[in-house]
Order: structure tokens, then sequence, then C-alpha cells
């Protein structure tokens, strides 16, 4: 059946890898970087800095791995057209890297609609066996810009959630079985009935809330600077992280 003792488990978790979002307080926080083999999720308003991080550790995984990196590559699914691979390459020069050697070990795609994002998720298993590209990471920025367009009103709520479940857990599937990191960005809506507190909310439901296995929310904090907080990861506790996004990336306030 497949059972395992504690001590091979234990073995097995050696194998993961962290990628580094080029922040020491963000990888603190996510105790050590964004985990292979996982589905991380980050959701905040619009100028959070979710496409920013993107953009960040499609850069960070191609270095080695006691940098912080992967040795591998990323494969980027866009579906609102925020990819600039433009700046990918100062993100690159400041981590002492060949900014077109950097930019040739990235494949970035665009989603036309929610089925042509489910069919580019499973064929990145395609590139990984049939192209043999050492593919660490896939990022997909962002999960529900076209469900929330294409499923409207609450009659098409049970087959969006259905759809997107079978979505999150091929995705899931990948990233177990070949050791990859998946991050997704999330967008948000706010909640009026909220008093107390911040009303801002991720969209997707507890499909997602339970699929994503590290959730953080991004928001804008003083100064221009980005605040990361930790709200759900299995071993970890709560935390709260600092960042800046400069035109190199993301620094350490």
């Amino acid at each position: 059946m497949g059972f395992e003792s504690g001590i091979d488990l234990m073995e097995k978790r050696k194998t993961v890898v962290k990628i580094t979002t080029g922040s020491s307080n963000f990888d603190e926080m996510l105790g050590g970087g964004i985990e292979s083999g996982a589905i991380t999720e980050c959701y905040g308003a619009y100028g959070s800095g979710k496409t920013s991080l993107a953009h960040q550790l499609a850069v960070n995984v191609q270095l080695p791995l006691e940098q912080g990196g992967a040795e591998g590559i990323a494969v980027w699914i866009d579906t609102e057209g925020t990819l600039r691979p433009e700046y990918l390459k100062p993100i690159a020069a400041d981590k002492g890297m060949d900014a077109d050697e950097a930019l040739n070990n990235f494949r970035g795609v665009r989603a036309l609609n929610s089925d042509h994002q489910m069919l580019l998720a499973e064929k990145v298993e395609d590139l990984i066996k049939k192209d043999g590209l050492p593919i660490k990471l896939i990022i997909l920025d962002s999960l529900m810009g076209h469900f929330r367009s294409e499923f409207a009103g609450r009659g098409t709520l049970a087959d969006r959630q259905q759809k997107l479940n079978k979505h999150l857990h091929a995705l899931l599937k990948i990233a177990t079985q070949y050791n990859i990191a998946v991050y997704i960005t999330n967008q948000v809506m706010s909640k009026p009935d909220t008093f107390f507190g911040d009303p801002t909310e991720p969209i997707g439901g507890h499909v997602v809330a339970h699929t994503s296995t590290v959730r953080v929310y991004l928001r804008r904090g003083k100064k221009g600077t980005r605040v990361a907080k930790l709200v759900d990861a299995p071993a970890l506790p709560d935390g709260e992280a600092a960042f800046m996004i400069t035109s190199e990336g993301i620094k350490d306030v």
C-alpha cells in the first residue's frame, strides 16, 4: 500500500528544495523559501508585489542550491498579460548571472481561457519528459483571472469550483511527482460585512484554501515597503515579514 515509517518520510523531506525570495526576512518566515513539492499561493490587492515576486523567483530558481536556487528553470503560465521578460534582466544581473542566459533558461506562455490554462498546466509534464527540461518552478499568474470572468453568478459556482479543484490537483500532482515548486498568485475580494480588521479576502473559496500548501497575504506597508503575512502553512508559525521591490528585484528593507 505504500505506508512508510516516519524515518523514511524524514529522508524524503531532505530532497525538498527551498527557493529564495530575495529577502532574508521573507525566507525566514517561509522556513527557508518557496518549497518544492508544494503549492505556494500569494494573494493580495493590485500592486502588492505578487507578480514582482514571480519575476524574482523565475531568476532565483536558476541559482546554485547553496545560493538559494534549485539549479533549474521556470515555466510561467500568464493569464493576465503581466509577464515582463525585460524585468528579468536587471534581476539576473543583480544576482551576477548572464542576463541572456537567464532569459534562455525560462519558458513563458499566455493562457487564453480557463480550459487553455488547465491544458498548459498538464503540458508542463511533456516539457519534463519529452524535452528533458530541468523544470523546478511553475508560476501561475494569476490562478483565478479566467475563472472569475468565465463563471459569473452563483449558478455557475459549483461547476467553477469542480474545474478549479481538478486544475489545482493536476498542479499538485506534478509538484509532488517531480519535486517542483508551484507558485500561484491569487486575486482578492472585499468583504463589506467586516467591521474590524482587514476586509480583504482571497477568491476561489475553500477549494483554493485547502489545496494550497502555503498561503501568504501580501499588502502595501509604510514608505513603499510590502508586508508578507503567513496565513497558512503545515508546520510553520504565523508571522510577518517586510520587504522592498526595487528595479533589481526583491530586497530586504
